[in-house]
């Protein structure tokens, strides 16, 4: 099985770079960002063909059970960003792209297998992430974000663009976020910068387990 890795930043790159060493397994930076997330996923599926896209990354996390270091799978991922209106079609709900899915499920057998990880000292989550161009480092942006989606575990800046991409080629999707920081708990983002000093390294051991068991 050919698997593609997309993360947005070096310090993750470089992190999952050196856990995997196998012609199968390709790890690229894509950016930050909803369309440098969807260009690197394109540009994966063109020219490695994977028979799965995997995204792995940092991402702030929301709910009483959500702890920094955290890993929340993704069961679900719309966007947080995005809203078409009502003048054309009143079908379509805000975090919709018009004429796609207002949500994106997670590939049926990937969930399954995520569902089946255990890593000691680490807690795995499944449930939705939202997605959208903003980096959510005030407690009022993230209660805004999660007026329209309670039941949000994560909120990233690529994963539901790598989702749609995905989803318009026909290639099996999930995304792995480790929970850098909760917003919500945290008034100017320390959370996230002590967690890339500290424990970024260990959490991203996830993704590995998760691909060895493919």
């Amino acid at each position: 099985m050919k698997i593609g890795i997309l993360v947005a930043m070096d310090k993750e790159l470089h992190q999952l770079q050196q856990l995997f060493n196998s012609d199968d397994v390709l790890v690229q930076k894509c950016g930050i960002g909803k369309v440098n997330a969807a260009l690197g996923a394109q540009r994966m599926i063109n020219e490695f063909h994977p028979d799965c896209i995997i995204s792995s990354g940092c991402a702030g996390g929301n709910g009483d059970d959500i702890n920094v270091q955290d890993v929340v799978v993704s069961a679900e991922l719309c966007y947080h960003d995005v809203y078409c209106g009502t003048a054309i079609d009143n079908t379509t709900i805000y975090g919709q792209v018009q004429g796609l899915p207002a949500r994106y499920p997670a590939d049926p057998y990937l969930l399954r297998k995520s569902s089946e990880l255990k890593v000691e000292g680490l807690e795995i989550h499944p449930g939705l992430i939202v997605t959208g161009d903003w980096f959510v480092d005030s407690r009022e942006k993230m209660r805004e974000i999660i007026e329209h989606f309670p039941d949000a575990k994560a909120v990233d800046m690529e994963s539901c663009a790598i989702a749609q991409t995905c989803y318009i080629n026909k290639v099996p999707f999930i995304s792995f976020r480790v929970i850098s920081d909760i917003p919500l708990r945290d008034t100017d983002a320390s959370q996230y910068h002590n967690f890339w000093d500290t424990i970024a390294e260990h959490s991203f051991q996830v993704t590995r387990t998760f691909v060895e068991s493919l």
